[in-house]
C-alpha cells in the first residue's frame, strides 16, 4: 500500500522505473531446508534478542530521554549523552527486520511490541520534526561528533541524516507491513524538514555517511512526493569535488571510477545512485556505477563476496589489495554489496552482478551471524590464529540490526519479471506468486540447493500463455569463477546445465547469463534445471600476492574453509593441499546444522622440514566459528615453502 499526497492510501504511480521489477519478499514463501529455518530463528530468535540488546545497552531508552529532555522532566536527573550518535539507527533497522516479518507471519505479540517502541520514539521527535536523540537529550553539551548546532557536522561524524535514512526505512517497511502511520507520519515530518533545510542555496553540505537517498527514494516511492527523491538527488550531485575519499566526496559522483573509503558508506552511495537513475534516467550515474563495479569485482572483491580490505576507515584498499588475516569485509559491506548488485541487475538483466549477489549471499553475509541467530562478526576475516571468536554485540552494533533487516527480506531475490519474462535467480524451494504483464503466475521451485543442483520448478499460469522463463546459469557452472578475471578455476568441467520441459531435453539459448525458455507455458507445465555440482579448485590472479600458491575450495555457490575442529591437532595452516590430491563431498546432516563437506589428504609442513601426509576436513566458510575460536583458512597452500610461511606469520 502507498499514501498519495494528500495523506489518503492509494497507489503511487511512478514516472519511470527500473526496468526489471523485483518480485517482492511477501510474494515469496519459501519453505527449503537452507534459508526457511535462517529466516525463522531471524524471525524468531535474532529480532527479539537484538530488541533485548538495544533494550539493556540503553538506545531505546535514549528515545524515553529525548522526550523527557525536550519537556523538562524532572525525572531526568542525568542527561548524559552515552553511546555513539547513530545508535538510534539499531532501533530503526531492527524495527525494520520485525516489519519485515509482519508482513509474511501475523504476530501480535511482536506488533504490540513495536506500537510501544514507535511511540518513544515519535514521543522523542522535536516539534519541527527533528529527531536526533544525541542532541536532544542535552542540547547545550550533545555528543562531540554532532557539533555545536544542527546539521553543521553533516558532512563528518554527526551522522543526523544516516539516522533518519535508516528512519524512513523502517517507517515505510512499517507502514507497508501494518498499514499504520505512526511511524511513518514521523518520517514524513522529519522528511518535509530536510527539503526546508538543504537543496541548492540552502545548506549544500552533502550526507557523511550515505543513506539518507536510498531512505528517501523509499519515501517517494510510499508518497509520491516528488521532493524526496529530488532531495535524494541533490545529496549525490553536492558531493565533491575536493572533498574527503573516505566519504565518496573527493569527485563528483558521476566521475568517479574506482572504488575508495568506507565500504559501507560507499555501497550505500552506489545503491542510493542505481535507485535515482532508475527513477529520473540519469544515464551518467549508470555510466559511473558500471565502471566502479568493474573495480571492484575485477580488483577488490574477496572470494567470499567480502568488500573492504583495510580495518582502518573500514575501507577498500589499492586494487589487489586482499589480505586474508587483517581483512575487514565487515557484515554491513557485505548487505551493501548486494544492495547495489541487486539494483544493477534491475538496471541491467545481466546475471553476472546476481553472480556477485549469491556469492556474498551464501558466503561473506550469512557469515556475519552465527547458526543460532545471539552472535555476531563485525568483521569477517579469511584466516585465523584462533583470536577471532563471534560476539553477542557490539559498542558500535549495526551489523546485528543489518542482519535482521536483510535476512527477513532473502525471499525478495529470488524473482524479478519484465514485460512476458521471468527472471529465476537464485534457487530454493518455495512457492511463488508472481504478476506477469498484469496476470498472474505461480511457480513453486523444489531444490535441496545449494547442496544438490537439481531444480524442478512447477510454471502455473491462470490459463495458458507465452511467458520466457530466464534461468540463471551460474557463473560457477559455466567455468567462470570471476566475471573480471580476479579468480579462476584450476580445473574446468565439460559438464554442462542441463535443461528439460515436460521431461524432454531443450537446447535453451544463453542471453547475458540467462537460459530463455520462451514457449505456450500450460497449467502444470515442469522446467527442470541440473546444475553440475563438483568440487572445484580457485586460483586468484597473481597480482593477488596474499593468495598466490595458494588455492581455495568452492563447490557450487558455496566457499569452503579448513577450521581446526575438523582437522589433526586443531591445525590447518599449516596443511597443503597438492594439485592432483583426490577430493570428495558428502553430506552431515548433524554438523553445523546440515552442511555438505569436502574431504580428502593434505599434507602437513613439520617445523622439522619434513612433511606429513593427512586427511583433511572442510566446511563452508559462513559456518566457521560457531565452535569457538580455533584457526581457519580459505586459502589453502599448494606447496610445503608457502604453509610454512603461513606458519611464521
Amino acid at each position: 500500500c502507498s499514501v498519495s499526497p494528500d495523506g489518503s492510501e492509494g497507489r503511487v504511480v511512478l514516472e519511470r522505473d527500473y526496468p526489471v521489477q523485483p518480485v517482492s519478499f511477501t510474494d515469496v514463501h519459501l519453505d527449503d531446508a537452507f534459508w526457511a529455518p535462517r529466516i525463522e530463528t531471524n524471525r524468531s530468535v535474532t529480532i527479539p534478542y537484538a530488541f533485548k540488546k538495544c533494550e539493556e545497552t540503553g538506545r531505546i531508552d535514549n528515545f524515553v530521554r529525548a522526550a523527557q529532555a525536550m519537556h523538562n522532566d524532572p525525572a531526568l536527573v542525568d542527561r548524559e549523552v552515552r553511546g555513539f550518535p547513530f545508535d538510534d539507527t539499531d532501533v530503526y533497522k531492527v524495527i525494520e527486520g520485525a516489519s519485515f516479518g509482519l508482513s509474511v507471519q501475523p504476530n501480535p505479540e511482536m506488533d504490540a511490541y513495536l506500537d510501544g517502541v514507535i511511540a518513544k520514539i515519535a514521543a522523542a521527535q522535536e516539534p519541527d520534526g527533528y529527531l536526533y536523540t544525541a542532541r536532544t537529550i542535552n542540547p547545550e553539551h550533545p555528543h562531540k561528533w554532532a557539533g555545536p548546532e544542527r546539521w553543521v557536522n553533516v558532512s563528518k561524524l554527526s551522522h543526523e541524516l544516516y539516522n533518519m535514512g535508516h528512519l524512513y526505512e523502517a517507517a515505510v517497511a512499517h507502514y507497508r507491513a501494518t498499514g499504520k502511520r505512526t511511524l511513518l507520519d514521523v518520517a514524513i515530518k522529519n522528511a518535509d524538514l530536510l527539503c526546508t533545510v538543504f537543496g541548492p542555496g540552502k545548506d549544500e553540505d552533502p550526507p557523511g555517511h550515505q543513506i539518507i537517498e536510498m531512505g528517501l527514494v523509499k519515501l517517494y516511492r510510499v508518497t509520491g512526493r516528488r521532493q524526496y527523491l529530488d532531495l535524494a538527488k541533490f545529496f549525490l550531485d553536492t558531493r565533491g569535488p575536493g572533498g574527503d575519499s573516505y566519504s565518496q566526496a573527493d569527485k563528483k559522483v558521476v566521475d568517479q571510477e574506482v572504488a575508495v573509503g568506507h565500504a559501507v558508506r560507499a555501497t550505500y552511495m552506489y545503491s542510493g545512485m542505481a535507485d535515482v537513475a532508475a527513477l529520473t534516467g540519469n544515464q551518467a550515474y549508470i555510466q559511473a556505477l558500471n565502471r566502479i563495479w568493474g573495480d571492484v569485482v575485477g580488483r577488490k572483491l574477496y572470494i567470499t563476496g567480502g568488500i573492504g580490505a583495510r580495518h582502518e576507515g573500514e575501507a577498500f584498499g589499492d586494487a589487489y589489495e586482499l589480505p586474508n588475516m587483517s581483512a575487514y569485509c565487515e557484515t554491513c559491506a557485505a548487505v551493501g554489496n548486494v544492495y547495489w548488485n541487486q539494483r544493477l541487475f534491475l538496471l541491467e538483466p545481466d546475471a553476472r552482478y546476481v553472480d556477485v549477489l549469491e556469492r556474498t549471499l551464501y558466503n561473506g553475509l550469512i557469515s556475519g551471524v552465527s547458526l543460532d541467530g545471539t552472535s555476531f562478526f563485525y568483521p569477517n576475516p579469511l584466516e585465523s590464529k584462533g583470536q577471532f571468536a563471534r560476539s553477542p554485540w557490539f559498542g558500535c552494533a549495526c551489523c546485528p540490526g543489518n542482519i535482521t533487516r536483510f535476512v527477513a527480506s532473502v525471499p525478495g531475490y529470488q524473482y524479478a519479471v519484465k514485460d512476458q519474462s521471468v527472471y529465476v535467480n537464485l534457487y530454493a524451494s518455495g512457492t511463488a506468486n508472481l504478476t506477469v504483464a498484469e496476470q498472474p503466475v505461480k511457480i513453486r521451485q523444489q531444490t535441496r540447493y545449494p547442496w544438490e543442483g537439481t531444480v524442478t520448478l512447477n510454471v502455473e499460469p491462470t490459463e495458458a500463455r507465452e511467458l520466457a522463463i530466464r534461468l540463471r546459469i551460474p557463473g560457477w557452472s559455466r567455468n567462470v569463477a570471476n566475471s573480471e578475471g580476479l579468480y579462476h578455476f584450476l580445473n574446468e568441467v565439460d559438464s554442462k546445465a542441463k535443461i528439460t520441459v515436460n521431461g524432454e531435453p531443450v537446447e535453451a539459448p544463453i542471453e547475458k547469463g540467462y537460459a530463455v525458455i520462451e514457449r505456450r507455458w500450460e497449467p502444470g507445465d515442469s522446467l527442470a534445471l541440473d546444475l553440475p555440482m563438483t568440487v572445484r579448485r580457485v586460483e586468484a590472479a597473481d597480482a593477488v600476492e596474499a593468495d598466490r600458491h595458494r588455492i581455495t575450495l568452492q563447490r557450487g555457490p558455496i566457499v569452503y574453509c579448513l577450521e581446526g575442529p575438523d582437522n589433526q591437532d586443531g591445525h590447518v595452516r599449516d596443511l597443503f593441499l597438492q594439485d592432483d590430491a583426490p577430493l570428495e563431498s558428502r553430506f552431515e546432516a548433524e554438523l553445523l546444522g546440515g552442511i555438505e563437506t569436502i574431504s580428502g589428504t593434505a599434507e602437513a609442513a613439520l617445523k622439522n622440514g619434513k612433511t606429513r601426509s593427512q586427511p583433511f576436513v572442510a566446511i563452508p566458510y559462513y559456518a566457521w566459528a560457531n565452535r569457538g575460536p580455533s584457526e581457519m583458512t580459505v586459502w589453502i597452500a599448494r606447496d610445503a615453502e608457502r604453509a610454512r610461511m603461513a606458519e611464521l606469520e
